[in-house]
């Protein structure tokens, strides 16, 4: 009897062969494709080229509602991955784990495949979420499989196998890097990207408009927050898909939310990935300009300690880990009242914010104030000076002490 196995499949090459490997050695292949916003998704296509690969069946779940909401629970905590990665792929995977796990029972199956390699983050990011949410799960990872390997060693192979098979693939001999997209970015990597020396051409820009045909005049737009959470675009409240697809179309078209780095992988690996993400960067600017008007700076500062950690967790695939549910706790207490609007000028791949208001602001101009009089009375900065100043003076003069000893001896 065939032993069924759910595979998740993007119709992308390496899916489109392992789903074909799967069946020659006896699978009941059920690919699953679950939308989280790419581009030109066409459901009838995907599953006439499964079906063609081997498949037995197909199935198209929507999951680009819970995945934008993900994506803006980490703008909330001010998630980036080594300070820069926006953390676009990383969001994506548990939320396709999940519809994964759904389907899996609902066919009566623990197996469960992924087309992610043995050297990338994505294995992690699939199989641990996996195992939170089915604990019985088999995990089948056909890049981990010697006798996979022997047939289809790289991505040049792998094209070869499509062809010999009649797979049709978008990857070519010239152009073979690999591509994510979804509704919060476009990750490029692999082929000739693996030198982190080559400049990515313009051929790998699709979400973003190269910075040489931008526009020359600026553009500004309002982004409007509650609780931390994005709800609205030059005063027009927003669901989360239409919000982001919006700012994804005013980024790129003024080239903004454009990221070529080398990057530590959880396995341990250096990788270089070009990211193209518009419409996040568009958020991560106005929700940090927002924070500076409305945030406790104490709750601040410790959030963007904990910020740090929150973007490796996602990053590593823990994100039905017990560690990041605490800190989302934290992270919703930290941004009531991060509620209001910012302004920013987009221009030649720039996001600046320039004015920005709320209710809730804990911004006093008669404490502010640069001018004469006001609430602030400047004599009180004296004593904090001279309390704030003790331990200066007190490592001032035992360094003195220290250096005359030694004058001495």
């Amino acid at each position: 009897m065939k032993k069924k196995v759910v595979l998740a499949y993007s119709g992308g090459l390496d899916t489109s062969v392992i789903c074909h490997w799967l069946a020659s050695k006896g699978h009941d292949v059920v690919c699953v494709t679950v939308d989280v916003g790419q581009p030109g998704l066409d459901a009838a296509a995907l599953e006439k080229k499964a079906l063609a690969s081997g498949a037995s069946k197909f199935r198209f779940v929507d999951a680009k509602g819970d995945f934008v909401k993900g994506v803006f629970q980490c703008v909330k905590a001010e998630a980036k991955y080594e300070h820069r990665y926006l953390l676009g792929t990383s969001i994506a995977r548990p939320f396709i784990t999940e519809k994964l796990v759904e389907v899996a029972q609902e066919e009566g199956t623990h197996l469960l495949a992924h087309g992610a390699t043995g050297k990338g983050n994505d294995q992690c990011r699939f199989e641990l979420s996996a195992y939170a949410l089915m604990p019985e799960a088999e995990i089948i990872a056909p890049w981990r499989n010697q006798e996979f390997r022997a047939l289809i060693s790289g991505r040049k192979e792998a094209i070869a196998y499509a062809e010999q098979h009649g797979i049709p693939v978008k990857a070519t001999y010239a152009q073979p890097w690999s591509t994510d997209e979804n509704l919060a970015h476009v990750s490029t990597e692999a082929g000739k990207l693996e030198d982190p020396g080559f400049p990515a051409p313009d051929a790998v820009c699709s979400l973003i408009a190269p910075l040489s045909q931008t526009t020359d005049q600026p553009e500004t737009l309002s982004i409007g927050f509650e609780d931390g959470f994005p709800v609205s675009v030059n005063g027009q409240s927003l669901p989360p898909v239409e919000l982001l697809t919006l700012l994804n179309a005013v980024g790129g078209k003024h080239g903004v939310g454009w990221l070529d780095m080398v990057e530590n992988r959880f396995v341990g690996i250096k990788s270089r990935g070009v990211y193209q993400a518009p419409g996040q960067t568009l958020l991560y600017a106005a929700h940090r300009d927002l924070e500076g008007l409305t945030m406790d700076r104490d709750v601040m500062h410790l959030r963007d300690q904990l910020s740090v950690r929150y973007a490796e967790l996602v990053y590593n695939g823990y994100w039905f880990s017990s560690e990041l549910m605490a800190l989302n706790a934290f992270v919703d207490q930290s941004q009531q009242g991060v509620s209001g609007e910012v302004q920013l000028q987009l221009f030649k791949g720039h996001a600046q914010p320039i004015s920005r208001k709320s209710v809730h602001s804990l911004y006093d101009e008669s404490v502010s104030t640069m001018e004469g009089g006001g609430s602030f009375d400047q004599d009180d900065s004296t004593g904090f000076l001279k309390i704030k100043g003790l331990p200066f003076k007190v490592q001032a003069r035992l360094s003195r002490k220290r250096a005359q000893a030694v004058a001495r001896a």
